[in-house]
């Protein structure tokens, strides 16, 4: 397929979200079933696209003079070429010459638009790239910042990796994966690096021998990042409580170095089918699944014995934004008042099976102060017997210095987003329980 005709399905599978309004690799999967013709390159350069389409979804409609409740498929796409590739307007021009399969030329108010590229008078949320009705919460998260950091939000991002400390070292990681160009993360001693190409291609990480022996996860460095914060220790008693498909419980139990023990749970016990087979393929030993049995209390003999409750609570996502950008135009008000109620739940069931002198770490992949400080406090004004620890004490015994000036402005943990630490946006806490 050429430029033009991979241009002209994108905004074909642009359309389809809108108009069904179904999750974007819904609607990817169905037009590659029915375009058998198109390779395997046409495939990701057409999603590559519809992705960048909805990472800016409202500022390229702002820039076709389009109101986003009615902005055209052809419109985010054409907006998103100057928007998220940068193109001008001869280049957009030569991939809508109306030829073959071909987009139609553009029209002169088009034409118009992308030549002037003007984007005066956007608000915060246009030029952030994040739905309106969320405007005040990210407004409360970041201030007068809230475009810059919608933007890094909006932005592609590349792939992390966690080099698995029972099988490998970083460096033999590295080395490993040297012909897809990794390098270092920032903060976590673990991490690994592999920037996307120019058309948003990701590595087929699933046939590296390295994967496939387990010496390797794909982990973005945020998460990384949470779980050192946790401060888990070999020979401890974990409960990771909301595993679902186990990416910080390896994590963990690679920090635990095999020792002790960590116990693996989820309301949803679906979620906990992937951790099986990622378990043995790690080389993890200290790991006990409990999968939810009916109204049976599968964990009532941990009740006070937890050194570490690990709380990773189900969340809007809206710190992954830039790996799930069709999530931010997909999520409502109601989404984010049941997940508050989930995440209270999490916490109040954390709390009866720690310790005296035993933690929780309560985390999400969220910027939204609603679902993280707000949540904290709200479990600390319960429960009389919780103190917060210092998070930049946290970071320093962690190994994570540079961290130590991420503590939150708008109450007790840690923030890290995109703009700030080049993560996904993450929230820790770590709440400890007087002895």
């Amino acid at each position: 397929m050429t430029p033009a005709a991979r241009l002209a399905a994108a905004i074909e599978v642009l359309e389809d979200i809108a108009v069904r309004r179904r999750p974007a690799a819904d609607s990817l999967k169905e037009w590659g079933l029915a375009h058998r013709f198109a390779g395997s390159k046409d495939r990701s350069a057409i999603a590559g696209l519809v992705w960048d389409s909805l990472r800016v979804k409202s500022s390229s409609a702002w820039l076709m003079g389009e109101k986003l409740e009615a902005a055209t498929a052809r419109g985010i796409a054409l907006g998103a070429l100057n928007r998220a590739r940068g193109l001008d307007i001869t280049a957009i021009s030569s991939l809508c010459n109306g030829e073959g399969h071909a987009p139609p030329p553009l029209s002169e108010a088009e034409r118009a638009r992308l030549t002037a590229c003007d984007m005066t008078g956007a608000p915060a949320h246009v030029l952030g790239d994040y739905p309106e009705w969320l405007a005040p919460q990210l407004e409360e998260a970041w201030g007068d910042r809230a475009a810059e950091e919608g933007r890094a939000l909006a932005a592609r991002a590349p792939v992390d990796l966690r080099a698995n400390l029972l099988l490998t070292d970083r460096d033999s990681a590295l080395a490993e994966l040297d012909h897809l160009g990794p390098r270092a993360t920032r903060f976590s001693p673990w991490g690994l690096r592999i920037d996307v190409g120019v058309d948003g291609r990701a590595p087929a990480l699933s046939a590296e021998p390295s994967y496939v022996k387990g010496q390797i996860e794909v982990q973005d460095e945020g998460s990384q990042i949470a779980a050192l914060l946790s401060g888990a220790e070999p020979g401890w008693q974990v409960l990771d409580l909301c595993a679902g498909g186990g990416g910080k419980t390896l994590c963990l139990a690679a920090m635990m170095d095999n020792k002790g023990q960590l116990y693996a749970t989820d309301k949803d016990g679906r979620r906990l089918s992937p951790i099986f087979e990622r378990l043995e393929r790690a080389g993890v030993r200290n790991v006990q699944v409990r999968a939810p049995k009916g109204k049976q209390d599968i964990l009532a003999d941990l009740a006070g014995r937890c050194d570490l409750v690990v709380v990773d609570a189900p969340c809007t996502g809206a710190g992954a934004w830039r790996r799930n950008p069709d999530a931010k135009w997909r999520v409502r008000p109601g989404a984010l008042e049941l997940r508050i109620r989930d995440q209270d739940e999490a916490l109040n069931e954390a709390a009866r099976f720690v310790k005296p002198g035993g933690r929780i770490a309560y985390v999400t992949c969220s910027v939204l102060k609603a679902e993280n400080e707000d949540r904290v406090n709200a479990f600390l004004n319960s429960h009389a017997d919780y103190l917060p620890i210092d998070m930049a004490h946290a970071a320093r015994k962690a190994g994570l210095p540079e961290l130590a000036d991420c503590g939150s402005k708008l109450g007790p943990g840690l923030r890290l987003s995109p703009a700030t630490t080049d993560t996904d946006g993450f929230y820790v806490a770590l709440l400890t329980r007087s002895a």
